[in-house]
């Protein structure tokens, strides 16, 4: 489907969960890996963010890892994976695999740039270290998600504090604060994950989050309360606005690992500090947690600087986005974002941007006659 006018038909920007299940779609639709549509990945190998994961992090204790579409056919699944292997190597395998299976021919390490107005088409620059290139296209999917836009909410002396700022993304392992005083910030599931592996190695740990702690008392994910949140997501999207947190419509497992937390006074947080201090953070009661560091696990935002030249965000601070569409210009797509994140559906979104994508180019075409 290729025409003589652009390097490639599709370009997908990143090769995560999302990427790779456009990319299958892509495929079935009848599109040529490396030819008809090109996969670039920043990363230096498979898994998405995952590759960049805690090495602590196990399959076990990660959300729910959901199969990639077609998986199935290389006889493997995450539902049967060893649960006590580190969640980043068995995610790289296992992308590993389906990459090389399907053909996809990922180019990596491409660290994309700028995607601007080319004419009709568009010009993706991508780099790798000093080697700068273009690609011409007809179409972008954006499947970049959110693991290269750390988010660290501001409260008064953030600059000022002595110790160290760790965000979740920076987070090697538990054995880097051995002995130091920690305070984690946030409300989900790395957060916690974060106190049970510090537990034994740190010699304070404080924890504390914005908001209280929903504890799912069945172990399983709040189902409803996950619609609701996803039907935020999507109307937040359409709007453009800053899409909202889905951990906090969605609770955390009681798991029994969870619960014996709970049990020994470790999971008991405090409401946020009110300010940083050099040597610590201190509550608008007057009370004071010294610490070495700060641990930030509040989240992330979509990575989109590299579509600013095409002048997509909205006044609001978002994107305006509908079934994986921009609205603001029908050859950009987003995979991945709002209501078809990594945790509440990219796979079947995948789907629903492949047809789209391919009903585009039918209509381009048609255009250039």
């Amino acid at each position: 489907m290729t025409t003589a006018n652009t390097d490639t038909s599709v370009v997908v920007i990143g090769a995560g969960q999302a990427g790779l299940s456009v990319a299958y779609y892509l495929r079935r639709l009848g599109l040529d890996p490396g030819n008809d549509f090109v996969l670039l990945d920043r990363g230096p190998g498979t898994g998405g963010a995952w590759q960049f994961r805690w090495e602590a992090l196990r399959i076990g204790s990660a959300h729910k890892i959901n199969d990639l579409p077609g998986l199935d056919e290389l006889g493997i699944s995450f539902e049967t994976a060893d649960r006590q292997a580190p969640a980043k190597d068995v995610v790289a395998d296992y992308y590993q695999r389906y990459e090389e299976h399907y053909g996809f021919q990922v180019v990596r390490p491409a660290d994309v740039t700028a995607v601007e107005n080319h004419n009709a088409d568009l010009i993706v620059t991508l780099a790798d270290g000093d080697h700068v290139q273009q690609v011409t296209t007809e179409t972008v999917v954006n499947a970049t998600g959110t693991w290269g836009a750390p988010f660290v909410p501001w409260y008064p002396g953030l600059r000022s504090f002595e110790g160290r700022h760790v965000h979740t993304n920076d987070y090697v392992s538990a054995q880097e604060f051995e002995g130091e005083r920690v305070v984690v910030v946030g409300g989900g599931t790395s957060a916690i994950g974060f106190l049970l592996e510090l537990e034994h190695v740190a010699s304070e740990i404080a924890w504390v989050s914005r908001r209280p702690i929903d504890f799912l008392e069945d172990g399983g994910l709040n189902l409803e309360a996950r619609v609701e949140a996803v039907k935020l997501q999507d109307e937040a999207a359409r709007a453009g606005r800053a899409l909202p947190s889905i951990v906090s419509g969605t609770g955390v497992p009681r798991t029994r690992r969870i619960q014996a937390g709970i049990d020994r006074g470790l999971l008991k947080p405090r409401p946020m500090f009110s300010a940083i201090e050099p040597r610590g953070v201190r509550w608008a009661d007057g009370s004071f947690q010294e610490a070495d560091a700060i641990i930030w696990s509040t989240g992330f935002r979509p990575e989109l600087r590299h579509l600013s030249s095409l002048k997509l965000r909205e006044k609001e601070g978002g994107m305006s986005v509908a079934a994986g569409v921009a609205l603001g210009d029908s050859r950009v797509f987003f995979a991945g974002y709002g209501p078809q994140a990594s945790t509440i559906g990219a796979n079947r979104a995948g789907r629903m941007i492949a047809r789209q994508v391919i009903a585009t180019l039918s209509k381009l075409q048609a255009l250039r006659g």
